[in-house]
């Protein structure tokens, strides 16, 4: 298997979590991402160190409490494919929180580097930006959770939903430069499900010299790390693909660099699969 791809583990841990990407094990500098399984009734409490975090409620309701706020029965979906958008907790470094599902919950961790720049605050879902990209058999449906215009360290989040028989990251795009304005220099992870569970996506992760140069199947609860390289995601007919971005870097901004072979589809009409 691919290094690029992490598995969840079969059996959770003592405090629910099934999946752990730290930068040590990624080998980058910035981003970690967590996942986190929850029953009814169970507790998770961590302190934040030096880092900032956004819980997202990928589904389920909870309590969250940090050390100087509360939010009582945040959460509304069940699933990440009813396709609404999430609560989600921003909590700076130097900070704590405890968290208790109300009912079964799978939560994400993201987390990168903090300064201590701003307040814990929950994230409702009619404060996520909702929008549409692209057309045809690229268009996908995005949730800016995290973007670069609201208050944070270092941290983007942004979750995509692909449905089956499309293309997403597309046409296929990088940041792996710290070359302000054109584009900068951004790890990112990938957090996917898939509906119906038993199906996959594919996902590319190849640079300019092809020096890496992978084409991966990736399985429902899997994670992609994207250390540098283009990187596009095909859903199969028949399989709704979801997935969580967690991006950090050096400079808090998104600026891509589209691949030149590929950058003409954005000027001309691609079949819609009809």
């Amino acid at each position: 298997m691919s290094k690029l791809i992490v598995t969840p583990e079969q059996k959770a841990a003592a405090d629910g979590t099934v999946l752990s990407i730290t930068p040590e094990s990624a080998g980058w500098t910035y981003v970690g991402f967590e996942v986190v399984k929850l029953s009814e009734g169970q507790t998770l409490s961590r302190e934040t160190g030096d880092h900032e975090l956004c819980l997202v409620l990928l589904s389920g309701i909870a309590h969250v409490a940090t050390s100087g706020e509360e939010w009582r029965g945040i959460g509304r979906r069940m699933s990440v494919f009813e396709q609404i958008p999430p609560y989600s907790v921003y909590i700076p470094n130097g900070d704590r929180f405890e968290l208790q599902a109300v009912t079964a919950v799978e939560l994400a961790i993201c987390s990168a580097p903090g300064r201590g720049g701003h307040k814990a605050r929950l994230i409702t879902p009619e404060q996520v930006g909702v929008e549409t990209r692209g057309y045809g058999n690229i268009e996908r449906y995005i949730h800016n959770i995290l973007p670069e215009q609201e208050p944070a360290d270092s941290l983007l989040v942004v979750e995509v939903f692909t449905p089956n028989g499309h293309w997403s990251s597309y046409p296929p795009h990088k940041h792996d430069r710290d070359a302000l304005p054109e584009e900068s220099f951004l790890e990112e992870t990938y957090y996917f499900r898939v509906k119906p569970e038993q199906g996959f996506a594919v996902q590319r992760v190849y640079t300019d010299d092809r020096t890496l140069d992978e084409t991966l199947v990736v399985k429902d609860g899997e994670a992609v790390l994207v250390p540098r390289g283009y990187h596009p995601v095909s859903a199969p007919p028949g399989y709704d693909v979801y997935y969580l971005n967690v991006m950090a870097g050096p400079h808090r901004t998104w600026k891509f660099h589209n691949d030149p072979e590929h950058s003409w589809i954005m000027t001309r009409p691609v079949s819609d699969g009809k």
